[in-house]
């Protein structure tokens, strides 16, 4: 056994260990489904970023930016991020106080319908059973790579790392696992970028070189490739459909279950304010980290085929062993995170949301949820072996889901008054239907959307007016509208100065981090690639009306008015 393959071996050991030891402690569904609602603020941060960044971020999009759009990819994480912000605040804090079990259970409370809490139970198996797919290829194409393990021994193994403590431990287990995870392969994405920057030269000429790469002209231009064999016929292409998929990630990180589902766990309302800012700059770093190291491999090989596979070669050939073989392990640790906290929320849909449940008793319902737990485990086992692998694309195609058919509907839910129970139940699923399905023909070949016809966009806007039309014809029933002003009413013990004035940091911190990004991008990325490609200013400094200088400079302009919203809003409602 090599040091790669045994550093995998071991943080398999150790979460699988972690996850068991915290299964002990599952006795009631409280438990299991929401580890008690004790979460802090760390164990918080540490699954929202581990479940969001799975394999499909360490292999597709780092393999997606290797290809061509190294430019762009680094410049508007920034955009999506701020769904975290607007999504605690607008819509996480206020599920926390429904108590719910999930989020479609606190779909079905709020609308006072079963249908409801179905027809949300149901996109959560079809949209995250997907993605659940995608993490677990994902994880055992890394596996297959660096052990003599074939791609098929590589898919067993990985699904029993994850499915071992998921189905024991639940929540519990999930978030504990998934912090560990995170630190992990935070910690390890940062060295391996700095060491391959510090052998590049340093980042300003690491940029210059890039500027020069001769197999891909326009890699660290703010459009990236395009035209040619590019999927994007023009800059203009690109930017609106990075613009789309900013704007529906954003909304993805404000209400998709495996986001919003974890402030149902956390200690308080405080917790998730926090959580948010603080998860946000971690993404945004992540993203960065990543994305640049996607790039600087292309100075070692422009032509790795397949690009999914550009981040384990360096790790493979680039990195020192003992970082490379961290690296490889953060990856597995990525795409474990992810796949365990899939399982759980498509585990505790199928045995929570999908039918009543009142007269089974909370051990039987404990000991029915681990065995669908299993149940969807296996099932997702026999897909993958048959299902063709495409990380990348199938993550946009399932990830996006929850923009159309969550989006209208989860923000309606607390601001609106009119909003129905037909008109969310109908809302969800246009919504999911008008987003899946063009979006499948779309890949298949059958039809060809035009760029400003994204499915994401068509779902969206399908499902708003399906719930606007179909709330205006119905009536909202008196145990809806008394839900909804409950919700309104912030609780007594959320109001302490002490919280507030610590909870009030977080926006700030958030401020002070993208105006700091700002000023590092500029000296590092901006002026270094103007200098090389003879596009500075007259007078020689920085060409400000340039694309990749408005995006850097956009940043801020997006990132501190929603820190602002958010420390005016944190004093307003815990002041």
């Amino acid at each position: 056994m090599d040091i790669y393959s045994g550093a995998i071996l071991v943080s398999l050991i150790v979460y699988i260990a972690v996850g068991n030891y915290a299964g002990r402690r599952v006795k009631k569904l409280d438990d299991y489904f929401v580890a008690g609602r004790q979460a802090p603020t760390l164990l918080i941060v540490g699954t929202l970023v581990a479940s969001v960044l799975s394999t499909n971020i360490f292999l597709g999009e780092t393999g997606f930016v290797y290809e061509g759009q190294a430019g762009p990819y680094l410049l508007w994480p920034p955009i999506a991020a701020m769904g975290y912000i607007f999504g605690a605040l607008l819509f996480g804090r206020y599920i926390r106080r429904s108590r719910a079990l999930t989020v479609a259970d606190y779909f079905g409370r709020r609308f006072d319908s079963q249908r409801v809490q179905t027809a949300a139970g149901v996109t959560i198996i079809f949209g995250l059973g997907g993605y659940l797919l995608a993490v677990t290829q994902g994880s055992a194409i890394l596996l297959s790579q660096i052990t003599d393990f074939s791609f098929t021994q590589a898919l067993v193994i990985s699904w029993i790392s994850y499915t071992a403590f998921t189905m024991y431990a639940g929540s519990r287990g999930v978030i504990l696992t998934d912090t560990l995870m995170f630190l992990l392969f935070t910690s390890v994405a940062m060295l391996a970028l700095i060491f391959l920057i510090q052998d590049a030269g340093g980042w300003a000429e690491s940029v210059r070189k890039l500027a020069r790469v001769p197999e891909k002209p326009d890699l660290m231009a703010w459009h990236g490739t395009v035209g040619g064999d590019s999927p994007f016929v023009s800059a203009l292409h690109f930017a609106l459909w990075n613009i789309t998929l900013a704007i529906a990630w954003g909304l993805v990180y404000a209400v998709s279950p495996w986001q919003s589902s974890r402030y149902l766990i956390a200690r308080d309302e405080h917790v998730v304010l926090r959580a948010a800012c603080i998860a946000a700059i971690f993404l945004i770093l992540m993203e960065l980290t990543l994305y640049s190291a996607g790039a600087v491999i292309n100075l070692s090989d422009p032509g790795i085929e397949p690009s999914e596979l550009a981040i384990i070669h360096a790790a493979l050939n680039l990195l020192p062993e003992l970082l490379g073989a961290l690296l490889l392990a953060g990856i597995m640790a990525a795409g474990l995170s992810s796949a365990s906290t899939f399982l759980s929320l498509v585990g505790f849909s199928v045995s929570n949301d999908l039918f009543r449940h009142e007269s089974v008793d909370e051990p039987k319902m404990l000991k029915f949820s681990r065995l669908v737990m299993l149940l969807v485990g296996v099932v997702t086992l026999i897909i993958a072996f048959f299902s063709p692998v495409d990380i990348f694309w199938l993550t946009y195609f399932v990830g996006t889901l929850f923009a159309s058919s969550w989006g209208p509907v989860a923000l309606m839910s607390v601001w609106s008054k009119r909003i129905t129970a037909d008109a969310a139940f109908w809302g969800i699923i246009s919504g999911f239907v008008f987003n899946a399905l063009p979006k499948a023909l779309s890949y298949i070949g059958w039809i060809e959307l035009p760029f400003w016809l994204d499915p994401i966009l068509l779902g969206g806007f399908v499902s708003l007016v399906v719930v606007l039309v179909l709330s205006r014809f119905g009536e909202v029933s008196r145990e809806e509208q008394h839900y909804r002003m409950q919700m309104h009413r912030v609780p007594e013990q959320e109001i302490s100065p002490a919280k507030t004035r610590l909870t009030r940091y977080a926006p700030l911190v958030l401020a002070v981090y993208s105006v700091t990004m700002c000023v590092i991008l500029l000296n590092i990325y901006v002026e270094p690639y103007q200098e090389t490609k003879g596009t500075l200013a007259s007078g020689g400094g920085i060409n400000w009306f340039s694309g990749e200088a408005l995006l850097v400079l956009s940043s801020p302009m997006i990132v501190l008015p929603t820190a602002w919203i958010a420390w005016r809003m944190i004093r307003k409602s815990y002041g």
